[in-house]
């Protein structure tokens, strides 16, 4: 696997802020729901992913820098200190096996394999005598197979990763967003505070099968709605308007997220101009609702109108006027 900063494009020495921001970036360029057509961007997604998973975690990044896992997250295996063969150290010594710092290597292989290395230890099966005479030949019962037997310890699950689609409506309702796990389990989490797409929420315990089980890693992107177009903590809404109201101006009903108010539009709008219900927006980390920004776009009625047809010819006769200017006629 890549190097982590590789991958997100920043330095080593880049703050929090930085990477946090390069990852937004990429997720969202990256995205396999923005890049239908481009097989290979679930892969490059898994891999942003991944990386912001090491540098993007303090302990991880300072695990990562001082070299103690890899860019998989995985611990880096550097060998046991001190420990040699009768070769190096001048054969064992009455009984037992040498020291390492200070501590029986046989102490540390116990840690590592069990109550398989305890019954060669204590010369139970191919005990320390035996294998002084005929030579070591393997742990009795110890199997490199994966299902070692009564003392082999489980191996952790692992983590999945799945996209969870966030409702506008869940934001400033329910705060809650429905994660669907590839196993086809269902559950609703809660929406992190000041949500923005591309976070990550992790989910305890709820991935892969094993001792411990892994975690889910829901990446949080909008649902895309059928009105609004989220700008930061803002909502953008085009507003159909008739001819007369843009003409004559009026009150007229406007959706938000929490079901639709009346708001006044001024007579000659042209759509060039945008008006703010405040207040209508999602919320920050704070809790403080950005505004819903409406622009009104004129819509003539469907078919000929001979009425309106005639007050136009007359219009244009009587009233002409240039909304274009001389840039679009160079």
């Amino acid at each position: 696997m890549r190097d982590p900063y590789e991958v997100l494009g920043v330095p080593r020495s880049a703050d929090e802020a930085t990477i946090k921001k390069a990852y937004r970036k990429l997720a969202k360029q990256h995205h396999p729901d923005a890049n239908k057509n481009d097989p290979r961007s679930k892969e490059r997604f898994s891999e942003i992913t991944s990386a912001y998973e090491i540098v993007g975690d303090k302990d991880k990044r300072r695990q990562f820098d001082a070299g103690e896992i890899g860019a998989d997250g995985k611990p880096r295996f550097t060998g046991f200190e001190g420990f040699g063969g009768a070769g190096a150290g001048g054969g064992m010594g009455g009984g037992g096996f040498r020291q390492a710092g200070g501590r029986a290597t046989d102490d540390i292989l116990h840690d590592i394999f069990g109550d398989a290395f305890s019954n060669f230890a204590s010369g139970s099966a191919r005990g320390t005598r035996g294998s002084r005479r005929g030579g070591f030949s393997g742990f009795e019962g110890f199997s490199t197979g994966g299902a070692a037997g009564a003392g082999a310890a489980s191996a952790k699950g692992a983590d999945v990763m799945v996209t969870a689609r966030v409702r506008l409506e869940d934001i400033v309702g329910s705060g809650k967003v429905r994660v669907t796990l590839p196993n086809g389990k269902t559950l609703d989490a809660k929406i992190p505070a000041g949500f923005e797409p591309g976070q990550q929420l992790r989910l305890k315990g709820q991935g892969g099968e094993g001792t411990p089980p892994g975690d889910a890693i829901a990446i949080l992107v909008y649902e895309p709605h059928a009105l609004f177009r989220p700008d930061g903590y803002n909502l953008r809404l085009d507003l159909p308007v008739t001819l007369d109201e843009a003409v004559l101006g009026g009150k007229v009903r406007v959706p938000t997220l929490e079901g639709a108010v009346d708001m006044t539009i001024p007579a000659g709008v042209t759509g060039s101009k945008a008006f703010r219900l405040r207040g209508k927006g999602l919320p920050d980390k704070g809790g403080v609702r950005g505004d819903i920004f409406v622009t009104p776009r004129i819509v003539l009625p469907d078919g000929a109108d001979a009425g309106l047809e005639k007050l136009m010819e007359r219009w244009r006769e009587m009233r002409p006027y240039d909304v274009r200017g001389p840039e679009f006629s160079s």
